[in-house]
C-alpha cells in the first residue's frame, strides 16, 4: 500500500514543527467557548497559558506491547516542570475534571468516557513550608507532608458515570535524591490493577515528547541551523496512563469486528471559578477548558485568534466550519516552506490529509491513499451515515505488535505507529512534515526533508511494562553538563515497574496533594469572551446514548 514508504537516512530537516501539527486541525474551532488546553502543545494558546494545571501537553494511545487484547492512553498535563521547582511543585487542579474520550462508532461523539478527580490532603498548615520532613519511602509515609489521591469514574454508550476506583494514591513530584531515594518503587506504589484488569497510574513522569521547539523562530532561523536541540528534555509532566481490554471501547465489545476506535482527552473547569473554594469538582456548572487529539495542532497551525475557541471545541462540531477545514485541505506551512526553502508545495486541495486526520485512512472515503487502516468507517458494525469527520487520535488495534518498531510509524512502513494511534517513541514531529510536504501522496520520502528536527529520541527511556513512561527527571534543566537527565536509579529499580497485584483497597492511602491554585483567569476570561455561544448551548448534553441496536457495556 501507498503507506509503506522506504526508511529514509538518518539525516532529517528542520521544518519539522511548524508542518506538524497542520495535518491535525480539523474545524474544532467551531464551538467557542472559554477554552484553555488544546492539542498535542505546550502552552499553545493565550488562556491555557496563563493555567498550566489543565494545559493537556499530549496523548498517546497503542495497543499495550507485553499484554495482548489491552489498549493503553497515556495523557499528560502541566507542562515544563522544572524539577526544582519547590516548594508546591506540580500538582493536579482539586477544581478540574481531566477527562479520556473514545469515540468507537465514528459519530464524533464519545462512547467511552474515563474520568478523573483529584483530592489534596495537606498537613503542613502553618508549620513548615517544606514537600515533606524526611526522606520518603512510600506513599504513606509520615514524611510526606503534601499528598494527592483521585478517583477514576468511567461511563459507557451515555449511561451515568461509575466510580471504579476511589482514594488511589498519586505519585509524588519527584522532590530530588535526599527527599524520595528510590523513586521507582514509589511509582510501582502508584501503579494499581483493577477489577476487570484494568491498570491505571496517576503521578508525574518525564515528558515523552521530544522535538526542538525553535521552530517559532522563523521555522528554525531561516537556514536550518536551529535543530538538534531537544525543547523539552529533563522537562517533567503530570501523566495518567489507563489500560484497559478492547471489548471495553470496541464497538458492540467487539474488536475483532470493529478494531478501530478514536481517541480525545478533555479536561473541565467550574463556568465561575472562586479561588479558594474548595468542592466536589464534579458538580455545578462546568465548561470545557482543554482538547487534545492528535499532536502539534493548535501550537502551530491554529491562529493565534482562534487558539482558544478550538480548546473548547467538540470533535462531532469539526466538519460544520468549511473555512477551518480548509486549513488542512490548504495548509499554510507547506507553502511557507516553500518560501523559505523553495522545497514545492504539494498542489491542493490535500485531500490526503483530510484522509490522515479527520476521517481515518480508509478506501470508503474515496481518499487519494488507497489503504484501509484506521478509520471507524472499516468497523463491521459503524452506521455510514451517521459517520463524521473530526479531528482525534485514531487507532486500529488489529494491527499486529511490530517487533522492530520504526520511529517514522506508517510513514516509516510500521502500520502500528502514527498516525494509526501514537506510541511514546513515535517521532511525530517529522512523520507529520513528511505528510505535509506530500509523502503519503507520492510513497516517496522527501529527501529534502529527510533529516527532520534533528531530534529523533527521547532523552529517557521508556520502560516495557505499564505506564511505560519514564521515571520523572529530579536534575535540574540548567545543570551545566547534565543535559537535564536523570540521575542514575538504583540497580534494583525498574524505569517502569509492572503493576501492583493488588487492588486500590489493599493498600492505596488517601494521600491528598498539595494546595496549589495553580490556575488563573483561564476561566472567567474564557467566559466573558464567549459567553453568548455558550448561553446558547448551554443545555447541550455533553454525552449521548445509541440506540438499542448497541448494547451497553458490563462491567
Amino acid at each position: 500500500m501507498r503507506l509503506t514508504l522506504r526508511q529514509p537516512a538518518r539525516r532529517r530537516t528542520g521544518a519539522a514543527l511548524a508542518v506538524a501539527a497542520c495535518l491535525a486541525v480539523s474545524g474544532g474551532l467551531y464551538a467557542l467557548g472559554p477554552g484553555t488546553a488544546g492539542a498535542s502543545s505546550h502552552r499553545e494558546a493565550p488562556l491555557i497559558a496563563l493555567d498550566p494545571a489543565v494545559d493537556a501537553t499530549d496523548l498517546y494511545a497503542f495497543v499495550s506491547p507485553d499484554r495482548p487484547g489491552f489498549v493503553t492512553f497515556v495523557a499528560n498535563w502541566v507542562p515544563f516542570q522544572e524539577p526544582n521547582g519547590g516548594p508546591n511543585f506540580h500538582p493536579f487542579a482539586t477544581d478540574a475534571q481531566y477527562l479520556i474520550n473514545v469515540d468507537s462508532d465514528g459519530d464524533a461523539r464519545p462512547d467511552a468516557r474515563f474520568r478523573w478527580t483529584f483530592k489534596n490532603v495537606d498537613k503542613r498548615g502553618n508549620s513548615t513550608f517544606l514537600f515533606n520532613n524526611g526522606p520518603v519511602t512510600s506513599l504513606d509515609d509520615e514524611n510526606l507532608l503534601f499528598k494527592q489521591t483521585y478517583t477514576l469514574e468511567s461511563s459507557f454508550n451515555g449511561e451515568a458515570f461509575r466510580t471504579r476506583a476511589s482514594n488511589v494514591a498519586v505519585a509524588p513530584s519527584r522532590v530530588g535524591p535526599a527527599s524520595m531515594p528510590d523513586y521507582g518503587a514509589l511509582r510501582e506504589q502508584a501503579t494499581v490493577k483493577l477489577p476487570g484488569g484494568w491498570r491505571i497510574f496517576a503521578g508525574q513522569a518525564d515528558d515523552p515528547f521530544f522535538l526542538d521547539l525553535r521552530v517559532f523562530d522563523l521555522l528554525y532561523g531561516g537556514d536550518l541551523s536551529e535543530t538538534g536541540q531537544d525543547t523539552l528534555a529533563g522537562y517533567n509532566v503530570n501523566t495518567i496512563a489507563l489500560e484497559v481490554p478492547f471489548k471495553d471501547v470496541a464497538l458492540r465489545g467487539d474488536g475483532a469486528r470493529n478494531p478501530v476506535i478514536g481517541v480525545w482527552t478533555t479536561t473541565e473547569r467550574p463556568r465561575v471559578r472562586i479561588t479558594g473554594r474548595t468542592g466536589d469538582p464534579r458538580s455545578g456548572d462546568r465548561v470545557q477548558v482543554s482538547r487534545l487529539g492528535n499532536p502539534l495542532v493548535n501550537e502551530v497551525v491554529v491562529p493565534a485568534g482562534l487558539k482558544d475557541a478550538f480548546n473548547a471545541s467538540r470533535p462531532d462540531g469539526d466538519a460544520k466550519i468549511p473555512q477551518l477545514v480548509k486549513r488542512v485541505t490548504e495548509p499554510e506551512v507547506p507553502k511557507l516552506i516553500e518560501t523559505i526553502y523553495n522545497i514545492p508545495a504539494p498542489a491542493t486541495p490535500r485531500n490526503d490529509l483530510v484522509e490522515i486526520f479527520l476521517t481515518g485512512i480508509t478506501t470508503k472515503a474515496d481518499g487519494p491513499i488507497k489503504a484501509d487502516l484506521n478509520s471507524q468507517l472499516n468497523n463491521a458494525d459503524v452506521n455510514p451515515s451517521k459517520f463524521r469527520p473530526s479531528e482525534m487520535l485514531r487507532l486500529n488495534l488489529s494491527v499486529p505488535i511490530t517487533a522492530d518498531p520504526n520511529r517514522l510509524g506508517v510513514i516509516g512502513g510500521d502500520l502500528q505507529g502514527f498516525p494509526n494511534g501514537r506510541r511514546l517513541a513515535d517521532d511525530v514531529v517529522d512523520i507529520e512534515l513528511q505528510a505535509l510536504v506530500g509523502a503519503a501522496q507520492t510513497g516517496q520520502i522527501v529527501d529534502a526533508l529527510a533529516a527532520g528536527d534533528k531530534v529523533d529520541a527521547n532523552e529517557n527511556a521508556f520502560g516495557d511494562t505499564f505506564p511505560y513512561v519514564a521515571l520523572p527527571n529530579a536534575v535540574g534543566v540548567n545543570t551545566a553538563g547534565t543535559g537535564g537527565g536523570n540521575p542514575a536509579a538504583p540497580a534494583s529499580v525498574d524505569a517502569s515497574p509492572a503493576s501492583a497485584s493488588s487492588g486500590v483497597e489493599g493498600g492505596m492511602s488517601t494521600g491528598g496533594a498539595m494546595a496549589m491554585v495553580g490556575s488563573s483567569v483561564a476561566g472567567g476570561l474564557g467566559l466573558l469572551l464567549f459567553a453568548g455561544w455558550w448561553m446558547r448551548r448551554r443545555n447541550r448534553p455533553d454525552t449521548h446514548t445509541h440506540g438499542p441496536d448497541q448494547p451497553a457495556h458490563t462491567h
